[in-house]
């Protein structure tokens, strides 16, 4: 299957960046190639890494910025600073990071991230480590427990991993639709008719399998830190997990003074390293939600190093 990824906020990413042709761009999340191309397009005498966790990202990444100044390397994004240390390069003037999981790893059945295809439950953007079937059957119940309340906020968490924990003494489950089924039998029939129950479980294993909000976290630390004065950190998350993550470190790099307010003068001395190109979030347009239907929970916030 070919690795096809619309790439989301598109215009809105590249206008952010304010990308200079001369400058140093990293896209910490390549996917399909496509935010990676469209800043590639406008370097002249500058250059762009484009790196992936998933081996067959990289394939259509080096495919598509062939003849263009990118240079694609496979890492996670978290591990930024040992990929431009391995380069020779310092700072750069700005990074993407376009989180969470992309439509080809939704649409590939045999990748194991959707509940409507019926398929190995793996969900490894890396091809490599635990898988969701490593984790639903070895996990206890109350560790499954707390990676469905806490990644997938499921009302029904602990029924769900009590279901999970007596259908796997009768046989290993290996399966998307084995699990699907058990999801479905834990909730009640009204939850069910609101649409697939499986959506939340889904989501909160594939975030535990690939450690997204630990990556997410020093991923940003990461990008900051490479970043030279006047570089920008661009990043859309999916949820509200991610966009939280995102808004809390934003906030901690623009804000300054943090002593008390009846204190006459500052005596913390800390200074804001950042300031807000967005206020709030950048949402898609009514036009991009007709055409791309998973643009519909994205969101786009975006600092600038001061």
């Amino acid at each position: 299957m070919e690795f096809k990824h619309i790439p989301v906020l598109l215009n809105e990413t590249i206008e952010s960046l304010n990308i200079k042709p001369d400058g140093i761009y990293v896209d910490g999340t390549a996917g399909g190639g496509g935010h990676s191309s469209e800043i590639a397009k406008r370097l002249k005498g500058g250059r762009l890494i484009s790196l992936d966790r998933d081996p067959d990202a990289i394939k259509t990444a080096t495919k598509r910025l062939e003849g263009l100044p990118a240079t694609v390397v496979r890492s996670n994004y978290r591990d930024m600073r040992d990929v431009l240390d391995n380069l020779k390069i310092n700072k750069v003037d700005g990074v993407l990071l376009d989180i969470g999981v992309s439509s080809y790893q939704l649409d590939n059945a045999e990748r194991g991230f959707s509940f409507h295809n019926d398929a190995p439950l793996d969900m490894r953007m890396s091809k490599e480590g635990l898988s969701a079937a490593d984790i639903v059957n070895s996990y206890s119940v109350e560790e499954l427990t707390r990676i469905f309340r806490d990644y997938g906020e499921e009302k029904f968490a602990y029924k769900i991993a009590c279901q999970i924990e007596k259908a796997r003494k009768e046989k290993s489950i290996e399966t998307t639709t084995e699990l699907a089924e058990i999801i479905a039998r834990s909730v009640p029939a009204a939850v069910r008719r609101e649409g697939n129950p499986s959506r939340q479980c889904f989501q909160a294993l594939r975030i535990a399998v690939n450690d997204e909000l630990g990556a997410l976290t020093s991923g940003i630390d990461a990008a900051w830190n490479c970043l030279d004065k006047g570089g920008r950190l661009a990043i859309i998350t999916f949820h509200s997990l991610e966009d939280r993550i995102v808004k809390n470190s934003f906030k901690k790099y623009s804000t300054g003074c943090t002593c008390p307010p009846d204190l006459p003068i500052c005596v913390c001395g800390k200074k804001p390293e950042g300031k807000l190109i967005t206020r709030k979030p950048i949402i898609a347009s009514d036009d991009e939600l007709e055409q791309n239907k998973r643009s519909r929970s994205a969101k786009l916030r975006v600092i600038e190093k001061i």
